[in-house]
């Protein structure tokens, strides 16, 4: 859906220039456990835009409403004078629960407010809204089948020592070594580390 406005925007316009000219960026607080990256929540988004969109009279409204796993927020940002804009973004839960929607819902009006209000901080927590395979990132490929049975022998294997873990590995299906290593590498870091700490058989 294209932005929608009322049909004079001066007013707003100006008031929304001079609360952009006060605003700082957002603090990035909180860490996506996938990345390992910085980003700023809904909460920080807010701390930074809330004194200057109201001290130049502005107001935001956000509304979430879904369609099965659809997730859309509405954000109307409105000015005393009665001028106002809009525009609605949706994205696609992982599934239809309320922790994918709830987790949605706050992607959504964080990306929205800090569009509306000119806020720039570094991305991105979306994996929570869409999961792994969201369309906000990279998609990860599906695991070949077999292979979740053969890491979790490889992990055993793992406890018998390195000489153990590197025979298994080369015995294995070359597919399944190119998943782990393409999409878990500190997995297989992990295995071989496990190895050498391993004890010594007699």
């Amino acid at each position: 859906m294209a932005l929608t406005h009322s049909e004079l925007l001066n007013e707003l316009a100006a008031a929304l220039a001079k609360a952009q000219a006060e605003i700082e960026g957002a603090a990035k607080g909180k860490e996506n456990p996938h990345f390992r990256s910085k980003y700023a929540d809904l909460a920080s988004v807010w701390e930074a835009v809330r004194a200057p969109l109201t001290k130049h009279g502005i107001s935001v409204v956000q509304s979430p409403s879904s369609e099965g796993a659809r997730i859309s927020v509405e954000t109307v940002l409105m000015h005393t004078s009665g001028q106002w804009m809009r525009d609605v973004m949706s994205v696609t839960a992982k599934d239809e629960g309320p922790q994918a929607a709830g987790s949605c819902i706050t992607y959504l009006r964080r990306y929205a407010l800090q569009s509306f209000a000119g806020v720039a901080p570094e991305d991105d927590d979306a994996e929570g809204a869409e999961g792994r395979n969201g369309k906000t990132q990279k998609e990860q490929p599906k695991a070949p089948e077999g292979y979740e049975q053969w890491f979790s022998d490889l992990t055993a294997v793992a406890d018998e020592g390195t000489a153990k873990l590197q025979a298994a590995w080369s015995a294995s299906d070359g597919r399944f070594r190119a998943y782990l290593t393409g999409t878990n590498a500190k997995g297989w870091e992990a295995l071989k580390a496990k190895a050498q700490k391993a004890p010594v058989a007699a």
